[in-house]
C-alpha cells in the first residue's frame, strides 16, 4: 500500500486542490491519505476531512489528525504513526500533483533494495514581479533542474524509510532525507508536479535565508551524509548565459543571494507561508 502523508498547518485554502490532485491519480493505485493538521488556527483538518466519501469511494482509507501543537518534525512523525503502507509519500499541502506521478512513485518503490524518489519538479507561476523574474533563474540551477531535488514531494520503500528512526529536529527535512541515499538510488520519475515559490523579494530572501541554515544544519549535524551530495555549481558560463538571456531574473536572484550573505542567518528561520 502506498501512504501519502500530507503535513499541514493552517492550509485550508491549499489543501482542498491538493487532495483534489491526490485524488485523480491514474492506475491501480491502492492507496491512503494521511493528512496531519498541526497547530491550525483555521479549517484545515475540516477542509480535508470532506474529502472522506470521496476517499472511499476510491477504496482508499482516509485519516485526518488535528493536532495542537505545529511543527513539520512532528507532524511527520505522527503521520509515519498513522501510515500502514509500507511504502510512504510525503507530500506538502500546497503541492498539485499531476495524475500520474502517484502510480509512477508506486511502480519505482516495488522492491527490496532502498530507493528514494520524486517527480518532475515544475515551480509555479508567480504573481509579484520580483518572485517572476527569480523563478525563471530558479527553475535553470543545477539543483532544480538536474537529478531528483525532491522539494515539496518525496517518496521512500521500506528499505528506504529504514534508513533514519525518529525524525530528527530540523529546519530542512527534504535535505536530511535525499541526502540519505546515494545518487544511484535515487529515482525521478517522468510525471510532474507543481510546487509553489513565496511572493516578493523579502519573501524570496527569507526562504532562502532558512533554505541555507537547513543545510548548514545538516552539514553540521550530520557531516556523514556529505558524500551523498552530488549538486553541481553554476559554472561562469552558465551564469554568463542566464545574465545575457534574461538580464532582470539574474539580478533579482543575485540579489536575493546577496542580501542572504549580508543578513546572514539573523532573525528567525521558522517556517511561515509568505502568499
Amino acid at each position: 500500500m502506498l501512504s501519502i502523508i500530507i503535513p499541514a498547518s493552517n492550509e485550508a485554502d491549499w489543501i482542498g486542490p491538493c487532495l483534489e490532485a491526490v485524488l485523480a491519480s491514474e492506475g491501480p493505485v491502492v492507496g491512503e491519505i494521511v493528512v496531519v493538521a498541526n497547530g491550525c488556527h483555521d479549517g484545515t483538518a475540516a477542509v480535508a476531512q470532506g474529502f472522506a466519501v470521496r476517499v472511499e469511494a476510491r477504496g482508499w482509507r482516509l485519516v485526518v489528525l488535528d493536532l495542537v501543537e505545529g511543527g513539520k518534525l512532528i507532524a511527520l512523525a505522527a503521520g509515519d504513526a498513522a501510515a500502514t503502507g509500507t511504502r510512504r509519500v510525503y507530500l506538502d499541502a500546497d503541492v498539485v500533483v499531476s495524475p500520474g506521478l502517484m502510480g509512477q512513485l508506486d511502480a519505482v518503490l516495488q522492491g527490496e533494495a532502498a530507493v528514494y524518489a520524486s517527480g518532475r519538479l515544475v515551480i509555479s507561476e508567480a504573481r509579484s514581479w520580483a518572485s517572476r523574474a527569480y523563478r525563471r533563474i530558479y527553475q535553470q540551477v543545477p539543483f532544480m533542474a538536474e537529478g531528483v531535488p525532491g522539494a515539496g514531494v518525496f517518496a521512500v520503500n521500506a528499505a528506504g524509510r529504514a534508513r533514519w528512526d525518529q525524525w530528527p529536529a530540523i529546519m530542512s527535512d527534504d535535505t536530511f532525507v535525499r541526502l540519505s541515499f546515494a545518487p544511484k538510488e535515487r529515482r525521478l520519475v517522468e510525471a510532474r508536479y507543481s510546487w509553489p515559490i513565496v511572493e516578493g523579494f523579502r519573501n524570496l530572501v527569507r526562504v532562502r535565508r532558512r533554505q541555507n541554515a537547513g543545510v548548514a544544519e545538516i552539514r553540521q549535524r550530520f557531516p556523514e551524509l556529505l558524500k551523498n551530495d552530488d549538486t553541481r555549481r553554476l559554472g561562469r558560463g552558465e551564469m554568463m548565459r542566464m545574465a545575457v538571456g534574461d538580464p532582470l531574473g539574474f539580478v533579482v536572484y543575485v540579489g536575493v543571494s546577496l542580501a542572504v550573505k549580508v543578513t546572514g542567518f539573523m532573525g528567525k528561520t521558522e517556517w511561515r507561508r509568505g502568499r
